[in-house]
């Protein structure tokens, strides 16, 4: 990546309750944007404070949930190139260079990091997780049935966007599930998708947000009522 292509790059994270992770990661991205967005979701840690810290420019979402986080993400950008990535370390960031890299080429609007491609350290070795397995799997069949295409993992938070795709799409879901609205948006507006292998590490400390048996009816519903207007 040269520093021009740097300097088109906003990375955004959104985050709650995540100040112990957050060094880590913060260190591991800033060669890869010019500016950092922490959007925070009324956290009860020090995570502003550790963000502001290191450097990143901090704004607050109104709590209720991450798709709400990626659109204020996406409004404050200076950067014509979005990359969300999570805030509690299971993504390599040193996977956004070849993220970004068909987007600065011209050759795709929305390239998702794959999970199924890179590998994961959280799909496979209990029961909530195997759950996840099979909804995402679910997931992806329906979309690529639906558009003809072959992808691999629609769920990965781990992305990168044009910030004028991300803006137009005018996404409405509050939590996880914008994954996948964002996912079919696009593919209804001929965007041009693309994936890269990505691997997924455990978080490195605290719990997952993601209760399996809460988000699966908000899962299975945001399919199908996307998939109806595609």
């Amino acid at each position: 990546m040269t520093p021009e292509d740097i300097d088109r790059i906003t990375i955004v994270i959104p985050a709650k309750d995540e100040a112990r992770n957050l060094p880590w990661v913060l260190e591991r991205v800033k060669p890869y944007g010019r500016e950092i967005i922490l959007v925070d979701g009324n956290s009860r840690d020090d995570t502003r404070e550790v963000a502001a810290a290191a450097g990143a420019r901090v704004v607050r979402d109104d709590g209720t949930g991450k798709g709400e986080a990626l659109r204020i993400g996406a409004r404050e950008a200076s950067g014509d190139i979005v990359v969300f990535i999570d805030a509690d370390g299971s993504h390599d960031p040193d996977t956004i260079p070849a993220m970004v890299a068909p987007i600065l080429a011209d050759q795709a609007d929305l390239v998702i990091g794959s999970r199924m491609r890179g590998g994961s350290d959280e799909l496979h070795s209990s029961i909530p997780e195997v759950i996840r397995l099979f909804g995402s799997g679910l997931i992806t069949v329906t979309i690529n049935y639906r558009f003809g295409i072959r992808m691999t993992d629609y769920q990965n938070g781990f992305r990168a966007i044009r910030r004028d795709l991300m803006l137009s799409l005018r996404t409405k879901e509050l939590t996880f599930t914008i994954e996948q609205e964002m996912a079919i948006k696009a593919l209804r507006r001929k965007a041009r998708l693309q994936e890269v292998p990505a691997h997924e590490y455990r978080r490195h400390s605290g719990k997952s947000h993601i209760v399996v048996w809460r988000v699966g009816p908000r899962y299975v519903w945001c399919l199908l009522k996307n998939i109806a207007r595609a």
